[in-house]
């Protein structure tokens, strides 16, 4: 096993992977119990409950996606590199596509599902590459950066920090309400740990956070740590048997974000953590067809499983600076994933303001790509920005890259520059005008 994970190559052995699969777990362990909250629209309190998908099985769906992400990340790609559900596209989902859409989460799943066969078809034929070259890379950073403003505006108004004004749309509460001191403290705990550099500061920070609620009396105290599994089929292959739903122009909408949001996502994440590792070669990531291909298969599976697009984890990053090097310390962070799936009587302490600190977190280091835009190109700054602000204004990802992509042609052409845009951002670009024109409803 030594020799197949080439500790000696890279010069790391078994207590440096473990620990570093351990450290990468605690980073992203938060995704267990956020993903079910947010999927599920448990913020939402006038949702009705017949149409919110299963926290359970949602539960039991994200540690498995995981632990099958992880693992195959290792033992195939042979690299550090964790995956799970991610947060910006798990809040798409819940938010935009059920709640502002109204599309059943049935359908999203099957949605789900198809961008990532799209995603696995584009990587085994190598289309991949002029994809990624026909985007500009501008709007890349905008579509993140953007998602994490949006990410954290749901946070805030989970937190009961930002509140309905009907003179200004949106307004700062009276900050009295229990649960919104709970999570302005959890907030500050959080943001702690962050600076202070602390490993698995995020979910640290909702453990305290919900102790210190459950000592308050805003949260009860569980019966138990440590249950049986709950029950996974009521969302388990249901994206299969809904895949017929999908035959829509809104729908195949939906599908295109999931697809373009992870796409990008999965192969930022991948050079950055392996860059960070010191694993590229020339500027150039050996495996990357594998790695990218298990990107792909972990979002199918885990849409089948019944949870939102299963991606790469920037998270991957704190195990890496805690030395992991080898695709072992992956298969670590999936295996504790899997024993994770018998603490969910946890379920019950992780309320919304447990949650939002965390959402406003993981929206910071998010939001961090705008320094990458050049904003001092008006062409480029033009696009970006819209794309940014209309995300969380408009409560809606789609719409933000929607705008962004109708906006860049024109200002290119505008400055002299429309030779440089690539013939599919025209072919976006009409796409997009007629989405605004005769089929957003």
């Amino acid at each position: 096993m030594r020799k197949y994970f080439q500790f000696d190559e890279l010069g790391t052995n078994y207590r440096t992977e473990i620990i570093a699969g351990l450290t990468t777990f605690l980073s992203m362990a938060y995704i267990l119990f956020v993903n079910p909250l947010t999927l599920s629209l448990g913020a939402v309190k006038d949702f009705p409950d017949e149409l919110r998908i299963d926290q359970g099985a949602v539960f039991v769906a994200t540690a498995l996606a995981a632990a099958y992400g992880s693992i195959l990340m290792g033992v195939l790609a042979r690299y550090p590199i964790a995956l799970a559900p991610g947060v910006g596209l798990s809040a798409f989902f819940a938010f935009t596509v059920v709640l502002h859409m109204g599309i059943p989460w049935q359908t999203a799943l099957a949605g789900v599902f198809v961008s990532g066969v799209i995603f696995t078809i584009l990587t085994l034929t190598g289309v991949r590459e002029k994809i990624i070259d026909a985007i500009p890379v501008e709007l890349k950073y905008a579509v993140g950066a953007g998602i994490g403003l949006f990410i954290t505006f749901i946070g805030l108004q989970n937190a009961g920090i930002i509140v309905d004004n009907k003179a200004t749309l949106v307004g700062l509460s009276l900050l009295k309400d229990g649960n919104t001191l709970l999570a302005i403290f959890g907030l500050f705990i959080t943001i702690v740990l962050m600076v202070r550099r602390v490993n698995g500061g995020v979910f640290y920070g909702m453990v305290i956070t919900a102790i210190v609620g459950m000592i308050f009396g805003l949260i009860k105290v569980p019966h138990q740590i440590v249950g049986a599994i709950p029950d996974i089929s009521p969302t388990f292959g249901v994206a299969i048997k809904h895949l017929p739903d999908i035959f829509s122009w809104k729908i195949l909408g939906v599908v295109l974000t999931f697809f373009i949001v992870d796409f990008f996502d999965a192969t930022g994440t991948l050079l950055a953590v392996a860059n960070q590792a010191g694993l590229l070669k020339n500027n150039k990531l050996p495996r990357a067809g594998k790695a990218l291909l298990v990107d792909a298969t972990a979002v199918m599976v885990g849409a089948v499983f019944g949870t939102s697009t299963t991606t790469s984890y920037i998270e991957s990053s704190a195990g890496v600076a805690a030395g992991g090097r080898s695709g072992f310390s992956a298969v670590v962070t999936g295996m504790l994933f899997l024993l994770a799936l018998f603490f969910s009587p946890l379920l019950s302490v992780i309320t919304a303001p447990v949650t939002a600190p965390a959402l406003i977190i993981v929206g910071v280091l998010m939001a961090s790509s705008i320094g990458e835009i050049d904003w001092k190109k008006f062409e480029v700054a033009v696009p970006a920005f819209f794309t940014l602000i209309t995300m969380p204004l408009s409560y809606s990802v789609a719409t933000g890259i929607a705008v962004g992509f109708i906006f860049y042609p024109i200002t290119m052409i505008l400055k002299g520059r429309g030779k440089e845009v690539h013939p599919l951002l025209y072919v976006l670009f009409v796409i997009f005008i007629c989405y605004f024109i005769f089929l957003r409803q």
